[in-house]
């Protein structure tokens, strides 16, 4: 089985290869710093998964989150935002976009690790029905 691909996205550097350091272990990791980077990433080369900050120049993860949640092309990857904000309104409109879960900053990685297993999972059945779906048609 090939390793689950992660997407982290974040403006800042120290946390995309903190993440990156700590996913890379088990997932195969790509990074971007910006919004219209990801959105680029994801078009080439769909990940199972994306981390996206909120809080980010040009356009930010609420904005990118909206896109690739309405694009039935990417609307299936889980989309955990992670964020310094940490107000129950924040995780309100991040829901509200469609993401999929939300961690705040500073990262706990055991919580980390057990929201990528269970939503990579879940987009793996997701992923089956899919296919069985298109088998059926």
């Amino acid at each position: 089985m090939a390793r689950a691909k992660i997407l982290v996205v974040d403006d800042e550097e120290m946390n995309v290869v903190l993440l990156d350091n700590y996913l890379s272990r088990d997932y195969d990791v790509s990074t971007a710093y910006d919004g219209d980077e990801a959105l680029l990433i994801v078009e080439k080369d769909p990940p199972d998964l994306i981390l996206l900050d909120i809080m980010m120049p040009k356009m930010n993860g609420y904005e990118v989150c909206n896109k690739l949640k309405n694009n039935p092309k990417t609307m299936g990857i889980p989309i955990i935002m992670v964020t310094a904000l940490q107000q129950k309104k924040d995780k309100i409109k991040a829901i509200g976009m469609f993401a999929d879960d939300f961690l705040t900053k500073p990262v706990d990685f055991n919580e980390l690790t057990a929201k990528v297993k269970s939503l990579l999972r879940l987009k793996e059945y997701h992923d089956a029905l899919i296919g069985d779906t298109r088998f059926l048609s």
